[in-house]
């Protein structure tokens, strides 16, 4: 009968550890969702300028100019306020969901 050499017996005892290590391992995972913000989001706000030697109607035409514009900035600034908080609740869902993957089962 032939001695056998200590590394076999070693190389049985870390061969089903290595192998259960790997398997255990979880793949690289993608990215987090990212949302792309609306256009008008990310254009900067202009507001109504008056003319250097304004009158009355200047003064009224911008007022009005003024306030319209105030109304789209800050429709602007509310949709891209939606798509960050949007986004922020996709990628914690994406945490917890890859978290989930990561725990084994069997673990508290």
């Amino acid at each position: 009968m032939m001695p056998t050499p200590r590394w076999t017996l070693i190389a049985w005892l870390a061969l089903p550890a290595m192998t259960a290590s790997c398997a255990a391992s979880l793949p690289p995972s993608a990215e987090p969702p990212r949302l792309a913000l609306p256009e008008a989001a990310t254009r900067p706000c202009e507001l109504a300028r008056l003319p250097d030697a304004p009158t009355i109607a200047d003064l009224e035409i911008a007022y009005v100019e003024r306030g319209a514009r105030l109304v789209a900035c800050e429709a602007a600034r509310a949709s891209a306020v939606e798509t960050l908080t949007a986004e922020r609740a996709l990628q914690d869902r994406w945490r917890r969901e890859a978290d989930a993957r990561r725990r084994p089962a069997i673990w508290p």
